[in-house]
């Protein structure tokens, strides 16, 4: 590749010279991962003051890529209705800072960092200040990769939406995933009771995530338990409100975070929808929330994971060339853990 001028920034010592061309996968189309990516080579990304630029060196898949790139129809209303209005996309990203924009004083060139970006999906990739943190050295960048958005998720699912406390009782339907798997734990971190709902193998998984109690839902109906939870992270969305409410307390509460993944319509929408309006009238909530990534729960869960509280499940990894296929993977649903793509 053709290569800049050595660069340097304010207090930093001189960085080896950036290449002005990069590896990225591009969003050109809406459809089956396979037919909608590829991967080539585009412009390195210029930052912004309040940017810095990232060598990326893993990233992870969720279900914003899977929706973005196979484009239902809800999700076309950010993203474009026709074809997609940007061609670089990816959330999740742990990597090496080459370059600070003007207005960045949080981070200098050689600091590893995690966070997120919206093309991340690439060699190199632009980053707001206030979506990173910095990477403990004892974490890997792959581990790192798979928390941004799943773990967030997990944690103000639990924290600010469900409020739990210490010896609450937490249900996770979904245990299994990016989601369950930080929600398993993060939940013993608040001192919570925890029962995980999965699959038969992801039952020993779940146990040594630290569940007290595991169901196989091949085996067992979990709305049958003879135990009230307080609180239920619903992740799968495979059962209707009027099911759970079974198992849960009178005055629980049901936080929807996921639902059936498809290929085409509406997606989970009808699950949440049908979830909130079944709930409405009653004691036990259901409600339903989209994560916000900041630098401070970042940071937070940067301790966890240098404590070794917490650790992130890696089911597969696949190299940046093999994107497409590591995101038609996750489309089948059976991920244990976080599918995480290299670079």
């Amino acid at each position: 590749m053709e290569q800049m001028t050595t660069t340097t920034s304010p207090g930093s010592e001189t960085r080896p010279a950036l290449p002005t061309r990069m590896q990225a996968v591009m969003h050109e189309r809406y459809g089956r991962p396979r037919d909608a990516l590829s991967v080539g080579e585009v412009d390195l990304p210029a930052i912004e003051a309040h940017q810095v630029l990232i060598r990326v060196h893993a990233t992870s898949v969720n279900p914003v890529e899977w929706y973005g790139v196979t484009g239902p129809v809800f999700a076309r209303f950010g993203s474009g209705l026709r074809r997609p209005k940007k061609t670089l996309f990816g959330g999740d990203l742990a990597g090496t800072v080459e370059l600070v924009g003007k207005d960045v004083t949080e981070f200098r060139p050689g600091d590893e960092v995690f966070g997120t970006s919206g093309a991340s999906w690439a060699e190199y990739a632009p980053a707001r200040k206030a979506r990173l943190a910095r990477k403990p050295a004892n974490v890997s960048f792959e581990e790192a990769a798979g928390v941004p958005i799943a773990g967030i998720t997990a944690l103000q699912a639990l924290r600010d939406k469900g409020n739990v406390q210490p010896g609450q009782k937490v249900l996770i339907n979904g245990a299994s995933g990016g989601v369950g798997t930080y929600a398993i734990q993060l939940a013993k971190v608040f001192g919570a009771d925890v029962t995980a709902v999965c699959s038969t193998r992801n039952v020993e998984q779940a146990r040594a995530l630290g569940a007290d109690r595991v169901i196989d839902y091949t085996k067992d109906d979990f709305t049958r338990l003879d135990l009230r939870h307080d609180l239920m992270l619903d992740i799968a969305g495979s059962r209707k409100f009027s099911h759970v409410r079974r198992v849960l307390t009178a005055d629980a509460t049901v936080i929807l975070v996921g639902g059936p993944m498809t290929y085409r319509g509406l997606g989970p929408l009808p699950h949440l929808a049908g979830m909130k309006i079944k709930s409405i009238g009653r004691s036990q909530k259901a409600a339903f929330f989209v994560a916000q990534i900041n630098d401070d729960d970042l940071a937070f869960f940067a301790q966890q994971l240098e404590s070794g509280a917490v650790r992130t499940v890696i089911d597969k990894r696949y190299e940046l060339s093999k994107a497409p296929e590591a995101l038609a993977d996750f489309g089948e649903g059976h991920a244990r853990g976080k599918i995480v793509i290299t670079t």
